[in-house]
């Protein structure tokens, strides 16, 4: 359904279907009580569109003393309602139908069991339904609920007054302008017009008129008539034929009461959401980041790799006491390899089999992510009533084992060491030669102490005061140290570079699970404010 069609009038169906989706949707972050209010509308609504088009139910109703029972009967043309002896009231209410169809389903549907058929033949009021409803003011309490049950379900209202209770605050206040609000066609009789003179019924509709005009922005019709002579019957039963012969009446009624439901609940929800970005913000992924023990691993990850560069590329006669130094990834449980070095252009990225060994997060760690969170929370719920702000904090603010566990994944699926650089096998090329120049020197040196000690004389070549197996063993030993020494300082550059690469991927991938833990709950409940907030529009409209 497209909601953002605004010049798009909505017939009954898209407004039934609107309002169900935003209850759908908005569920409890809804006020409850026009939540309810708005179950039921659709509930009505769907029973009484079951029923058809083809009546028009209209509600006689009036306060005790009014003559609207008499009204009725002068309407139907006959005896059917029985107003009291000692104190006019109707007790229960009464129907009359028009025309030959049944409409038995609908009353049984509205709850009146007295029922008169007026005629059996075709005509301009067949479909027209007339309810005597009990008096709005009798003293019985269950008399009150009738009438008030049966006003909820009738498509057109009556309201039958007298000269002495036009005026009356309950009939104008709880009934006319609650009504008139919705929209609901409504007509105002003042009966009992026989009782005045022609000036004074002129005057008293008149000062009607104004009343009902300030308590319905809607057009009422007003008018007199007397049931006791029949003066303005005829007109009443011109207007209510002109209802019946619309058919509008019934969808109208329905169109108004799921506008008015939606109207409530639209008061529930704000007028606009919060944007959120794409990415998360960098105090959020610092906080996640220090929680996941990131810095452990990239000072691991730093130590690793002047390791790494030391043990091929260092001096090869001091490699062995790397065996001694216990490996930084592998004590966190972040290398599963077998230590082989991966190939060639192949980064080596090892999948996440298990839990590392990175220590678990401190109080002081976790109470970051939870300001980090309400803080992201608080941004995303400005301007949202207080029951979707709510939810937004919740979806925001994360349960910590579920969280630390992919925190976990994410480190343990990134790539800690990268293709092996270049410079560490021209080094270690340099250090074999050096390596073996000294070797190749010392050796030559001790054949000349044995071939002395032997008195075998032979002529030791020279570069000018210095003998070659000299030269090739303080040289091979000092080239290697200072390469070495070099190396090391090489190493740390790239140690820190190598930090700060595998602190853009680590952060990325915390990034990823901020997004998908934290912030797209957060995102789905704003989508879902701006969905209800749609539809509602759409069920107003």
């Amino acid at each position: 359904m497209n909601v953002l069609r605004r010049n798009h009038v909505p017939d009954l169906g898209e407004r039934s279907r609107a309002l169900t989706d935003a209850l759908a949707i908005g569920g409890s972050r809804l006020e409850p009580r026009a939540g309810e209010r708005a179950h039921n509308t659709l509930r009505k609504v769907g029973e009484r569109a079951a029923l058809g088009s083809g009546y028009t139910v209209v509600a006689l109703a009036g306060a005790t003393g009014s003559g609207k029972s008499s009204l009725f009967n002068r309407l139907v043309g006959a005896q059917v309602a029985r107003p009291g002896v000692r104190r006019p009231t109707t007790s229960t209410a009464t129907a009359a139908i028009w025309g030959p169809g049944s409409a038995g389903p609908l009353l049984d549907w509205l709850g009146v069991g007295a029922r008169h058929q007026v005629d059996q033949a075709e005509g301009p009021r067949e479909g027209l339904v007339l309810l005597d409803l009990p008096d709005f003011d009798s003293r019985e309490r269950s008399n009150r609920a009738e009438a008030d049950r049966v006003l909820q379900l009738a498509d057109v209202f009556v309201w039958v007054t007298d000269p002495q209770k036009y005026a009356d605050a309950v009939m104008h206040e709880h009934y006319i302008k609650t009504l008139s609000a919705r929209d609901a066609r409504t007509i105002v009789v003042l009966n009992q017009a026989d009782r005045l003179t022609v000036e004074q019924v002129d005057q008293t509709t008149a000062d009607l008129r104004r009343i009902v005009a300030a308590d319905s922005a809607a057009t009422v019709d007003v008018l007199p008539t007397s049931a006791a002579t029949g003066a303005g019957v005829d007109k009443l039963m011109a207007l209510l034929t002109d209802v019946a012969q619309s058919r509008a009446a019934a969808e109208a009624r329905m169109n108004s009461d799921v506008r008015g439901s939606a109207t409530a609940l639209r008061e529930g929800v704000g007028e606009s959401e919060q944007h959120l970005d794409e990415q998360a913000d960098d105090r959020l992924i610092d906080a996640l980041a220090k929680a996941a023990g990131v810095p452990v691993v990239l000072d691991a990850v730093q130590r690793d790799y002047r390791v790494q560069a030391n043990s091929r590329a260092g001096w090869p006669f001091t490699k062995w006491t790397r065996k001694l130094r216990p490996d930084p990834l592998r004590r966190l449980g972040l290398d599963r390899s077998s230590g082989a070095e991966p190939s060639p252009g192949v980064d080596d990225v090892r999948v996440a089999l298990g839990r590392s060994s990175l220590p678990a997060a401190s109080p002081a760690q976790r109470s970051a992510v939870d300001l980090a969170t309400r803080d992201l929370a608080d941004r995303a719920a400005e301007g949202l009533p207080l029951r979707w702000a709510q939810d937004v904090e919740r979806a925001a603010v994360p349960d910590h084992s579920g969280l630390a566990d992919s925190l976990d994944q994410a480190v343990m699926g990134t790539s800690l060491r990268m293709r092996r650089p270049i410079w560490w096998t021209v080094v270690a090329v340099f250090q074999w030669l050096f390596a073996l120049a000294a070797v190749a020197g010392l050796l030559w040196l001790l054949t000349m102490i044995v071939l002395g000690w032997l008195q075998i004389h032979i002529e030791t070549p020279a570069w000018g005061p210095i003998p070659y197996p000299t030269l090739l063993l303080a040289g091979g030993l000092l080239l290697g140290l200072l390469t070495t020494a070099l190396m090391k300082m090489f190493a740390s550059v790239g140690a820190r570079r190598r930090r700060e690469r595998v602190r853009a991927q680590l952060h990325e991938a915390i990034g990823s699970t901020a997004r998908k833990h934290i912030m797209a709950p957060v995102r789905r409940i704003l989508a879902e404010h701006q969905r209800t907030r749609e539809l509602l529009d759409l069920a107003a409209r």
